[in-house]
């Protein structure tokens, strides 16, 4: 046979092989998958594979995704289509790993088909595109009794909790109602509470009103949620408690926390020694008293074992964040406003095990202190986050300096330290009441009444739990989340860090390995923390420099204000004369200050520019290490075939 028949029916015969074997992969080895990314953001986790086990009957998900219409949208809407083919394979993880329990149907929904009007039917969300066109993704989950689940719309707030979200609908498909979630906080975490005739005041009047906070909202989807007055005696009905920012509670509510966390209730408790959602209003601006913005349970706490200082705040020079700052948004690097990331996070708890950064804002310390009664019972306390070990604390003398913080001046404040920082721990324990006599209540309708005296347990028969953090402004909608086109979308894993809180309490132990597997962004942490390096090698001179400007700047006003009127041609040569010498010194120190600033950009640079060279040259390296020695092998390849051939 002529050789270019056998070279075309050979590369057919590769063609119909390759198709074969790709055919056949895909139906043998459909389940089998190998997941390189490095959080393992395709792989499904040990909580979801618990719940997948325990299925008890057939669970069926539809997805439902316009890509027709997707295709055709602005841009904001094409975006979706990655996002879909990630949610699309998660789902697919699901079925595959359900052993038969789970199903799936991809839906296009097309207009005025049937499909939509399922969309409508199961109340899925709908963007309207032109007049006959909407945008759908969501997902309708339904069980074989008749249970009918939906997400409504898959949103990027939520892409960081996408495996916890279908998981939890499955879990809360096969199981019982939701538990109660009670929320006592100084602070409109809730929204305005305002009665009929008010909402309507305040429409009429076009005034805004407050919703509540955005981790409230998603507490809800997991939760029945309420607000606990900050003036009970008594706390029934709840199965986790939530205090946030408890700012000059009285007696009252805190024997109320008390005793419920003493009969077996759980609580996550957030305080803060200032908190920026707690801002003072304008009247109390004007009163001229200093703004309380701080919040303790002291009282409480030291019964669990635990101390954070009034008027200390953490700093870290390694994990401190360069913001904007000031009028004319300048960079700088804010000691006390600091990114915590992953290896600074309590690997052995499922609450932070899979955390990957934290932001907090002015956060306290808190510090394991010894329990009332050395004879009393065992307290255990476990850390959950925390600094680096140069992170340490710094005060202010009024806090009005808390008010519009100075980023040079709060460094100037701050030392050094020599171990982590805690900010967050999980105690444990059968705790004692912070009030073993009880407390006396007066009875307001009567003030000549003598008070009554309500007591309580004074001891817990059986384990307690509960959660501190010393920071409030993590949780909250500027720190937590960022807006967007779409709505709010999470910013690190604030949010997930409460959630998982909740998770571990509320006792849903397949559920807390599941949250926030990881992001699709990683922090480049080697390159900031040898930024923060540069910057804190010249830190020393810039505040050398700074003080030097200060002092000529000091000395210059004062020679201006001893020119006193009348005499200004006896003196005004000298004033003149020191004037110039006094500016010239300035402007050389801040020439010396430009150069400090300029040589520190340059060494953070040259880092940036050895960073990509060691990125960029191994794969042209490689290659051509591969290729000079496939070279070697053909040339001696070929004086080998050579010689054989000379000597035949």
């Amino acid at each position: 046979m002529n050789r270019t028949p056998r070279l075309i029916l050979a590369v057919v015969f590769i063609g119909i092989i390759m198709f074969s074997a790709i055919s056949i992969s895909q139906n043998l080895f459909k389940a089998a998958q190998w997941d390189v990314t490095d959080q393992k953001l395709y792989s499904l986790s040990d909580g979801t594979m618990a719940i997948l086990a325990k299925l008890n009957q057939p669970v069926k998900m539809k997805l439902y995704y316009t890509k027709t219409a997707a295709m055709k949208g602005p841009d904001q809407i094409r975006y979706f289509n990655n996002y879909y083919n990630f949610v699309q394979s998660i789902l697919e993880q699901y079925a595959a790993k359900s052993g038969g329990m789970v199903t799936l149907d991809i839906i296009d929904p097309r207009p005025f088909t049937q499909d939509e009007a399922d969309v409508m039917r199961y109340g899925l969300r709908r963007i309207p595109m032109t007049q006959e066109e909407n945008f759908i993704f969501g997902l309708v989950l339904q069980t074989q009794f008749g249970v009918t689940k939906t997400i409504e719309f898959f949103s990027p707030e939520r892409q960081s909790f996408i495996e916890y979200d279908i998981s939890s609908l499955i879990d809360s498909a096969i199981r019982r109602q939701k538990n109660t979630f009670g929320v006592i906080s100084s602070l409109a975490v809730m929204g305005d509470d305002l009665s009929p005739y008010m909402i309507r005041m305040m429409q009429m009047q076009n005034r805004p009103m407050r919703g509540p906070w955005t981790i409230i909202e998603h507490l809800r989807q997991k939760y029945e949620v309420q607000s606990v007055a900050d003036d009970v005696s008594e706390i029934n009905d709840i199965d986790l408690l939530l205090v946030i920012h408890p700012k000059d509670l009285p007696e009252t509510t805190l024997f109320a926390i008390d005793q419920f966390v003493l009969k077996g209730g759980r609580a996550i408790v957030l305080v803060d020694p200032f908190c920026f959602a707690d801002q003072p209003s304008q009247q109390q601006m004007y009163s001229g008293q200093a703004p309380q913005s701080g919040s303790n349970l002291e009282l409480l706490m030291n019964q669990w074992g635990l101390r954070m200082p009034n008027n200390n705040f953490v700093g870290d020079p390694i994990l401190a964040e360069l913001l904007p700052w000031g009028q004319n948004q300048s960079i700088a690097r804010v000691i006390a406003i600091i990114r915590i990331v992953s290896e600074y996070f309590n690997r052995d708890l499922a609450i932070t095990a899979n955390l990957n950064e934290v932001r907090v804002a002015f956060a306290g310390a808190l510090k394991e202190i010894p329990i009332s009664s050395p004879d009393g019972p065992e307290i255990t306390r476990t850390a959950l986050i925390s600094t680096s070990p140069k992170g340490n604390t710094f005060t202010v003398e009024t806090p009005y300096e808390l008010m519009n913080p100075n980023p040079q001046r709060l460094m100037q404040r701050f030392t050094d330290g020599i171990e982590p920082v805690i900010m967050g721990y999980l105690v444990t324990g059968k705790f004692k009441s912070a009030f073993p006599s009880g407390i006396e209540i007066k009875d307001e309708s009567d003030p000549n009444a003598p008070p009554q005296l309500l007591t309580g347990l004074t001891q817990a028969q059986e384990d307690c739990a509960v959660i501190v953090f010393s920071d409030v402004d993590f949780i909250t909608d500027a720190l937590a989340y960022q807006n967007t086109f779409f709505g709010r979308i999470p910013l690190a894993d604030n949010a997930a860090m409460l959630m998982n809180a909740v998770d571990e309490l509320g006792g849903s132990a397949e559920l807390i390995s599941i949250r926030s597997r990881g992001t699709f962004s990683r922090p480049f942490l080697v390159v900031d923390r040898i930024e923060a390096l540069a910057e804190e090698s010249t830190a020393q001179q810039e505040r050398a420099i700074n003080a030097e400007i200060s002092s000529f700047q000091q000395e210059l006003n004062n020679i201006l204000a001893s020119a006193k009127e009348g005499q200004e041609e006896v003196i005004g040569s000298a004033i003149v004369q020191k004037k110039n010498e006094l500016e010239l010194k300035i402007l050389d120190a801040q020439m010396r200050l430009r150069d400090v600033k300029m040589n520190r950009r340059q060494s953070i640079e040259h880092l940036g520019n050895r960073l990509r060279n060691l990125n960029t040259l191994p794969g042209p390296v490689i290659i051509l290490l591969i290729a000079v020695l496939l070279g070697i092998y053909r040339v001696s390849k070929k004086r080998r075939y050579i010689s054989h051939a000379s000597d035949a």
